[in-house]
């Protein structure tokens, strides 16, 4: 790669498109992204390709529609490697469902292996750096009652070991931590695994960097130029002008026969950040779940007896003790807990219901402007198959992190080319 080559890059399984908007917000030039879903390409083609904003430099070559890295690799692979010398950074998550604490933590769940496609891309194009995140369950190994191999005496994969041997092996130096969100201006814990591997190319001194202190060293003063201090982001500070009490209740422009919110007066710094120069109005994507009178009877109950912030253990719920593992009550002055795809594992802290992918958005920090697309829910089967409104907020990489993890990779790799 030539000194002064653009800071370029390819984001895979990019979902509704939260790593590139902060890539690119830090000034990364976006070539193009392969995301396989229909629903969240929908999302991320509106907002960073058909905008007229000139986000990703998309290439000729490339149709501008879902597609899945293997078909990548299996169609154009001749065009992506004419790319070599062009793409300074691969970045992307691989799907991390199967890997999650918070789910069932199937070891065979197919999309556990998409982190080999992944790696093939590595080889073909040969980028001077790439980026991986993904749930910090990637680290841990499986059990023998989630993990089927063909002899059950082999040890359970720890995938995050593979990635990292496979990575070593195709000559990068890695450098992998788990980074909470919290900690960079977005209002939820949400632990990731992050990892950043750079091409070694004959040098032998890339062990001694530390793009991780780095990151750290860029907080203070990222979180200042934004308004934002060091301290965590609450709920309220997040939310409080997409409450009910804000704004207005109007019939909702996208679906029949539902409500949606208005934006109220943002009332601190946060909310300025991300609502910038929207002026209020109708909050896309701010939809009002059309709860049943028995489920407003039980959020109510629930927010009054039992503690916020915290999940809420069977015991804790009285008579609406279910089999539902992962509920929690916002705490209106703390970070929220990691923003999931489910609509009902989060309940607003001082009305009976559940979020609006509005206002999980704004706990993700996308930027009010951002708006999404497709079906809202779904269920059953489906969900292991489609990537409705929610479940794009939930897999999505915060923009406000990507854009640090952005910033933090250009100062890095000025950094490495000067390493011998």
């Amino acid at each position: 790669m030539k000194t002064g080559t653009p800071f370029t890059f390819i984001d895979l399984c990019a979902g509704c498109g939260g790593l590139s908007l902060g890539l690119m917000a830090a000034g990364w030039e976006g070539l193009f992204a392969a995301e396989k879903d229909p629903l969240a390409f929908s999302t991320l083609k509106h907002n960073l390709v058909n905008n007229g904003s000139g986000w990703f430099k998309w290439p000729a070559w490339l149709p501008k529609e879902p597609t899945s890295i293997e078909n990548l690799l299996t169609k154009y692979d001749a065009h992506l490697e004419r790319m070599q010398g062009k793409v300074r950074l691969l970045a992307g998550g691989p799907p991390c469902q199967g890997f999650s604490s918070i789910g069932r933590r199937l070891a065979h769940d197919p999309r556990n292996q998409v982190f080999k496609h992944y790696l093939k891309l590595v080889e073909l194009l040969k980028p001077p750096a790439v980026l991986m995140e993904n749930v910090r369950g990637i680290l841990h190994p499986f059990t023998k009652s989630n993990s089927k191999t063909d002899n059950q005496a082999d040890k359970p994969p720890i995938y995050a070991d593979l990635i990292k041997s496979s990575l070593a092996d195709l000559d990068y130096e890695v450098w992998p931590a788990i980074i909470h969100a919290k900690d960079y201006g977005v209002p939820q814990t949400r632990p990731r695994f992050i990892l950043i591997g750079v091409r070694r190319a004959g040098r032998k001194t890339l062990a001694a960097l530390k793009p991780f202190t780095m990151m750290e060293n860029l907080r203070a003063g990222f979180l200042r130029k934004r308004g934002l201090g060091t301290d965590p982001v609450t709920v309220k500070e997040a939310i409080s002008d997409l409450c009910i009490s804000a704004g207005r209740i109007e019939d909702c422009k996208d679906t029949r026969g539902y409500k949606q919110g208005t934006y109220g007066k943002q009332v601190s710094p946060y909310q300025q950040l991300l609502h910038g120069e929207e002026n209020g109005g109708p909050a896309d994507s701010h939809r009002f779940a059309k709860h049943l009178d028995s489920t407003v009877t039980k959020f109510k109950w629930l927010i009054a007896n039992c503690h916020k912030g915290k999940r809420l253990e069977q015991d804790e719920r009285g008579e609406y003790a279910n089999k539902k593992h992962y509920v929690y009550i916002l705490h209106p002055s703390q970070p929220a807990p990691t923003v999931t795809t489910l609509p009902d594992d989060l309940l607003h802290y001082s009305e009976p219901r559940i979020l609006t992918v509005r206002e999980m958005a704004r706990l993700q920090s996308f930027p009010d402007w951002f708006a999404f697309k497709g079906k809202y829910t779904t269920g059953g089967d489906l969900r292991t198959k489609q990537c409705p409104r929610y479940t794009q907020v939930g897999n999505a990489v915060p923009p406000l992190l990507a854009e640090l993890l952005g910033q933090t990779l250009i100062d890095f790799l000025n950094e490495v080319d000067n390493a011998k």
